[in-house]
């Protein structure tokens, strides 16, 4: 029997599937391909969108408009040559038994199971992937609950993936309304109020006696580890 007798292909329900336009084709059904397909699927009660699906084939070198087709399902292509009729689709018909009794095989059955788990697995380990690092990151934090210096923060992140220097970070801070610059003898960035309140930050405050400059008070910035989380988010959405 040949093998290529009508091409079959598997839809998106992994379902054998073939082309009524080559099956009228093949038939050698004289009928207007459109007419014969309606009136066959009136007779068999078929529902678009569920026993077959309408698409528009490639259009001709001359041009012009693209020739409808309908997809069926290789059981409703059977059911077709059998009213049909005639020697041809009876050939056409003990075909389609042929190929689904292939398809049915263990063999077969086994094949498309492994191809279905090994397309779970891919997702996974996708998924996985993408979380990795956050999962790192978390880890991480976790060894530094009480909050760290902006320069340790930074190795952190670089660690992580993302390349920014402590300078830049306290721009990004500024910039993005975390913190401020406090102008003095020593000019020194400082977190707003809200933001220590709501824990990203904890501030240390070192009095500093000196003849020469007199009493200031050094102001250094911890990041906590829910400021770490916080910021590494914000700055993952923005890499």
């Amino acid at each position: 029997m040949d093998k290529q007798l009508i091409k079959v292909e598997v839809n998106q329900n992994n379902e054998q599937a073939v082309s009524a336009r080559e099956l009228h084709e093949k038939l050698g059904i004289q009928k207007r391909f459109t007419d014969w397909f309606y009136y066959q699927a009136e007779k068999l009660n078929l529902l678009e969108g569920q026993e077959f699906i309408t698409i528009l084939g490639e259009t001709s070198e001359q041009g012009g408009r693209p020739a409808t087709d309908f997809i069926v399902p290789i059981d409703i292509a059977k059911h077709i040559c059998m009213i049909s009729g005639g020697e041809q689709a009876h050939v056409i018909r003990e075909y389609f038994i042929a190929v689904e009794r292939a398809w049915n095989s263990p063999e077969q059955v086994m094949a498309r199971a492994i191809q279905i788990a090994n397309k779970r697995i891919d997702g996974y380990l996708q998924t996985i992937k993408e979380l990795t690092p956050a999962a790192e990151f978390g880890n991480a934090v976790s060894n530094n609950a009480g909050g760290i210096l902006v320069r340790d923060y930074v190795k952190i992140l670089e660690n992580d993936g993302i390349k920014i220097g402590q300078d830049k970070l306290f721009s990004w801070l500024h910039l993005n309304g975390y913190i401020y610059r406090q102008k003095g003898y020593k000019p020194q960035w400082i977190p707003y109020k809200q933001y220590i309140e709501q824990g990203l930050f904890r501030v240390k405050e070192t009095p500093i006696s000196s003849p020469e400059r007199g009493d200031w008070i050094s102001i250094t910035i911890r990041v906590t580890g829910k400021g770490q989380k916080y910021f590494y988010e914000k700055l993952k959405a923005t890499a």
